[in-house]
């Protein structure tokens, strides 16, 4: 592993609960145990992220990726891959920690002519765009025995990484100063410990649900081909989909960035995405209107490099200990006022009612019969739906919040300073 990489953007997903996803995938090569176990270490020789978990600096408090050169990615052998909901569940019931396991865990389920394996991802190893690439190097890797060539990871490390124009307004410095001058009053700091206690306890008391559907190639040529006709992205269909079905005018989406930013490296591990809230207030229910519509918020949006890139700007300002308050501050038990106040009005932990979808998009691969993308069930989501598409077919997975608790304050950024 070459420069030592440091937690800065990614810092959210350290002490917040259910920072974990999955791609679940069917091989069409033969199962062999021992095959599974020889093609993930090859994965874990190419990418060091694999090999390392998360430690604390002890000058500087910074946390930090570490190199552990012995470890392995554990590999659960199951057999009734219809279960997988609660064995998915079953692997994340008492939290996740970062300190002492593994970035990722795969659970395997063995068939005739192929197999099923599921990688649960923490979200400290990369983004859903970055576990689909690992999916699709396992397929291949797997399939023909080759090795995949070495990949350093080099994370986002200063807003300079970010395009030219990504700083915040000053408005939105101003409340974040005041935040950052507020927590250092307060004088504490949350205790991994204490935080793991939390997210048992939340996680335990938040359950949630899993809803699947499936478009075959042909149901999604169709539907392209709608979209073509309406001058509109697939992505604008699913947004505004959402918004018809939930009865919402707001939908955040998650944004990849890979292009935009100086520091990756093709095929590495990590997190290069942001995230933006698309809002539409127009009462009709036709969903191609809709998303008429939408395909406009989402083109001005993307064309506002400070709107684009405001969460990872925020990151950056944030102290890094505030942020990691904010979670357990706003629906745990943790007295901070600075901590409540960027879980609500940053994060949307106060309200949790928010509506999100991640679009991985459609990957060709032989190798793959079909996959789906299990999103990150976020605590500020009441429903997260992930999509992705191999080979033409389409799979959505929405999970849900089944008794979500009900707060009275939130917001969010990008919504109260758009203005500014």
């Amino acid at each position: 592993m070459g420069k030592k990489q440091y937690v800065i953007t990614e810092r959210a997903h350290f002490m917040c609960p259910n920072m974990h996803f999955g791609i679940k995938a069917k091989m069409v090569t033969a199962y062999d145990l021992s095959k599974v176990r020889h093609t993930l270490d090859l994965l874990a020789n190419a990418h060091p992220f694999l090999k390392s978990l998360i430690k604390t600096e002890d000058t500087t408090r910074k946390l930090f990726y570490e190199y552990v050169s012995e470890m392995q990615i554990p590999i659960i052998e199951k057999e009734d891959r219809s279960l997988w909901v609660n064995d998915y569940q079953a692997l994340t019931e008492c939290g996740w920690n970062v300190f002492c396991e593994c970035l990722l865990k795969v659970i395997v389920y063995p068939g005739k002519g192929g197999f099923e394996i599921l990688f649960v991802a923490h979200h400290l190893l990369g983004d859903g765009r970055s576990i689909l690439g690992l999916m699709c190097e396992f397929a291949d890797c797997y399939a023909s025995g080759n090795a995949p060539s070495y990949t350093d990871e080099q994370l986002i490390r200063s807003i300079h990484d970010l395009p030219v124009g990504s700083g915040l307004s000053l408005v939105s410095k101003i409340i974040i100063n005041k935040a950052n001058h507020d927590w250092r009053r307060e004088k504490h700091t949350v205790n991994y410990t204490e935080y793991l206690s939390f997210e048992k306890d939340f996680i335990h008391n938040n359950p949630t649900s899993y809803e699947i559907e499936t478009l075959e190639t042909e149901e999604v040529n169709g539907l392209l081909n709608l979209c073509r006709k309406h001058g509109i992205s697939l992505n604008d269909y699913l947004v505004a989909e959402m918004m018809c079905k939930e009865q919402t005018d707001r939908v955040v989406i998650a944004v990849d960035i890979r292009e935009q930013v100086t520091c990756y490296h093709k095929g590495a591990l990590g997190n290069y995405a942001t995230a933006i809230g698309i809002e539409n207030t127009s009462k009709s229910n036709n969903v191609i209107q809709k998303a008429e519509e939408v395909a406009k918020q989402i083109r001005r949006n993307l064309n506002n490099v400070q709107k684009k890139m405001m969460i990872l700007a925020c990151y950056f300002r944030l102290h890094p200990e505030l942020i990691d308050a904010a979670a357990i501050s706003t629906m745990g038990n943790f007295k901070s006022k600075a901590g409540k106040f960027i879980g609500s009005l940053i994060l949307s932990y106060g309200k949790r009612n928010g509506y999100s979808v991640t679009n991985l998009g459609n990957v060709e691969n032989p190798n793959i019969e079909e996959a789906m993308f299990i999103p990150p069930a976020s605590p500020a989501n009441k429903r997260t739906m992930g999509v992705l598409s191999v080979n033409r077919r389409m799979k959505k997975c929405t999970v849900c919040y089944e008794n979500r608790s009900q707060a009275q304050s939130g917001g969010s950024l990008d919504k109260k300073f758009e203005a500014q």
